[in-house]
C-alpha cells in the first residue's frame, strides 16, 4: 500500500492530510489554526496601515512539525509506505529569509519591523509600487503584460519586494532569499533552494521561455533587478516533477523515511483542479473560500484582460492554466453575518442554529429582485476584471424597511454577478465555458448560494464533495513524484473527490437575473471605470 501527504496552507489555518494513493481515501487529517493568525491593525502595539496583512512564518512550520508526526502516530503507517509529499499555499504570500532559510522576522532587531514578516496575499501595502510597474509597462509597450491580464496587482510578489525596498531597505539587506511561502516550505523539507514554475509564473513576472522580465525591472527601480537576481532567482522545478527527497534532518524530526519525495509547491486554488478532477478545457472551476479563484485550462495562450496570469504546465503539463478571482466571498458573508440584528441572533440561539443557517432560511424565501437591492462586492478591492485593490464595496437601493436577510441575499447575488463578469471575460477572449465546478466548504454547505450561481451564470453547477480539494490535489502531486502513479490522468482518476450535487438553471429565474445583472454591470462599469476615482478616494479620506 502506498500513501501520500497533502499539506494545504490556507489564509487562517494549515491542514495535513494522509491520502491512500489507490483510491483517494482520506486516512487521517490534522488541522491547526495559525498561532499568530493574520497580523492586521497592529504589531506588538505598533499601529499598522489598513492595507497591511502579515503573518508569522513560524506558524507554517508548526503545521508540519506537529501535523505529520500526529497523523503518523494515529495511523501507525510505516514511514516507507509514504511515497511523497505535496504542498499547496495561498499566493502570493511572500517570505523574507536568511541564508539558513530562517525568517528575517526571527532575527534580532527585526521582530518589531512589519516588513520583515510574511506579506499575505491580501496585503496591499505595495499599491503605489504596483501602479508604477503598470504605468511603466504601458509606457514601454511591454506586450507580454497581456499574459498577466494587462494589469499589475499589489497582491503580487514584485510590488511587495519594491514596497519593502522603499520602506525598509534594511530588511532587503538582511534577507538572503525572497520567495513564495510555498517554496519556502518545500526548501525547508528538502534543504534546497528552488522555485516552483506555478508560483513564479503567476505572480512574479517570470515566464519559462524568457525568465524574469528584467527589461521592466530596470525601468522602475535601480535596485530591483539585482534584488531579483540575487534573492529570488533559483533553479525552477515544474509541477509534475520532484524537487527531491526529504532531508535526513527533517525525516528524523517528522518521522518520515528519507526516501520520501517532495513535489514543488502549487498555488492552493490550482491544486483544487486536480482534487476535483477538472483537467479539460471549457470547464471553469470556482475554488470558494475566504476569496474565490476562477480557473480554466486551455491549449492556447490568450491575452485575457483582467486575469492574474496564464502559465503553461502550472497545473496540467502542456495546458495553459488561467486564473481570475474575487477577493471577498466568504469574508464578505461573514462580515454581513456579524452585523445581524439582535432579534435574529436571539432567534438563532433559541432554535440552536447558526446565524448563517437562519439567514439562508430567510433569504431562500425571497424571490430574485424582490428587495430592490444591488451590491458591489468590492469590500477587499477587486481582483478581476477591474484589478483595483483600492476600490470599495457599496449597497444600492436601501430603504427604511430593508431587512437584514435582504442585504445578505444581495451580497450573495453580488458575488455571483462578479463571477459572471469573469466568465464573460473568458468567453469574450475565445475560452468557452460549458460547465462550472464549485469546491470548498461554502458551496458544500450553502445550496441556496449555488442555486443563485446556476441561475445567474445560466450554467449547470457541479458541487464537489470536499472542503479540502486543495489538499487532495497536493497529495496527488505527492503521489506522482513518489511514483505511485505514472501520470496525471491516472493519479487524478484514482484520487479525485466525488460529486456531491448538481444545480441546473431554471428559465424563470434566469430571465430575472439577466435584468438584475444588467443593473449590476451598469453600476460595476460606472464605479469601476467611469467614476472609479470616487471609490478609490473614499479610502484616502481617513
Amino acid at each position: 500500500m502506498a500513501y501520500s501527504i497533502g499539506i494545504d496552507f490556507g489564509t487562517g489555518s494549515g491542514r495535513a492530510f494522509l491520502i491512500n494513493t489507490e483510491n483517494g481515501e482520506i486516512v487521517e487529517q490534522f488541522i491547526k489554526t495559525y498561532t499568530h493568525g493574520t497580523i492586521e491593525g497592529e504589531l506588538d502595539g505598533q499601529k499598522l496601515p489598513q492595507s497591511y496583512a502579515l503573518q508569522n512564518a513560524n506558524d507554517y512550520m508548526e503545521v508540519i512539525e506537529e501535523g505529520i508526526p500526529a497523523i503518523l502516530a494515529k495511523t501507525q503507517i510505516a514511514p516507507n509506505e509514504i511515497v511523497g509529499i505535496g504542498i499547496d499555499f495561498t499566493s502570493s504570500t511572500v517570505v523574507f529569509v536568511d541564508e539558513n532559510m530562517e525568517p528575517t522576522h526571527n532575527k534580532e532587531g527585526f521582530k518589531d519591523n512589519p516588513h520583515a514578516y510574511v506579506k499575505l496575499w491580501k496585503h496591499h501595502g505595495g499599491q503605489d509600487e504596483a501602479d508604477v510597474l503598470f504605468k511603466t509597462a504601458l509606457e514601454e509597450k511591454n506586450r507580454w503584460l497581456g499574459h498577466y491580464g494587462f494589469n499589475v496587482s499589489s497582491e503580487w510578489m514584485i510590488p511587495k519586494i519594491m514596497e519593502v525596498n522603499n520602506k525598509a531597505p534594511e530588511v532587503i539587506a538582511e534577507s538572503a532569499y525572497i520567495m513564495e511561502a510555498g517554496d519556502w516550505i518545500v526548501n525547508r523539507l528538502t534543504d534546497q533552494n528552488v522555485r516552483s514554475n506555478c508560483g513564479l509564473g503567476f505572480k512574479s513576472f517570470w515566464e519559462a521561455d524568457t525568465g524574469f522580465h528584467y527589461d521592466l525591472f530596470d525601468k522602475v527601480d535601480n535596485d530591483l533587478s539585482n534584488i531579483v537576481r540575487e534573492k529570488v532567482e533559483a533553479s525552477v522545478v515544474n509541477i509534475g516533477e520532484t524537487v527531491g527527497k526529504v532531508s535526513q534532518t527533517m525525516a528524523d524530526k517528522l518521522g518520515l523515511s528519507p526516501e520520501t519525495q517532495v513535489s514543488p509547491f502549487i498555488i492552493d486554488a490550482h491544486a483544487s483542479l486536480l482534487g476535483i478532477g477538472s483537467e479539460r478545457d471549457k470547464e471553469m472551476t470556482m475554488v470558494m473560500g475566504t476569496s474565490t479563484c476562477h480557473l480554466m485550462l486551455n491549449k492556447e495562450q490568450h491575452k485575457v484582460p483582467g486575469i492574474s496570469g496564464s502559465v503553461k504546465g502550472a497545473i496540467i503539463p502542456e495546458l495553459y492554466a488561467y486564473e481570475a478571482g474575487q477577493t471577498a466571498v466568504g469574508d464578505l458573508f461573514e462580515y454581513v453575518a456579524k452585523q445581524t440584528p439582535y432579534d435574529d441572533v436571539k432567534e438563532a440561539k433559541l432554535r440552536d442554529i447558526s446565524i448563517f443557517e437562519l439567514l439562508n432560511e430567510k433569504a431562500a424565501k425571497l424571490y430574485p429582485g424582490e428587495s430592490g437591492l444591488i451590491a458591489l462586492d468590492w469590500h477587499n478591492g477587486n481582483r478581476s476584471v477591474l484589478s483595483d485593490s483600492n476600490l470599495k464595496g457599496c449597497l444600492f437601493g436601501m430603504g427604511l424597511h430593508t431587512k437584514h436577510e435582504e442585504i445578505y441575499r444581495a451580497y450573495m447575488e453580488a458575488t455571483a454577478f462578479g463571477t459572471k463578469m469573469i466568465m464573460q471575460q473568458y468567453e469574450g477572449w475565445h475560452m468557452e465555458v460549458d460547465h462550472v465546478f464549485a469546491c470548498g466548504g461554502i458551496p458544500k454547505k450553502n445550496t441556496l448560494l449555488m442555486d443563485i450561481y446556476a441561475n445567474v451564470l445560466n450554467k449547470r453547477v457541479t458541487v464537489i464533495d470536499s472542503e479540502y480539494a486543495p489538499a487532495i490535489g497536493a497529495a496527488i502531486l505527492g503521489a506522482i513524484c513518489g511514483g505511485a502513479h505514472t501520470d496525471f490522468s491516472e493519479a487524478v482518476k484514482a484520487m479525485k473527490e466525488p460529486v456531491l450535487y448538481t444545480v441546473d438553471p431554471q428559465p424563470d429565474k434566469v430571465e430575472i437575473y439577466k435584468k438584475l445583472f444588467n443593473a449590476y454591470q451598469s453600476l460595476h462599469d460606472l464605479h469601476g471605470y467611469k467614476k472609479a476615482s470616487i471609490m478609490r478616494d473614499v479610502a484616502k479620506l481617513m
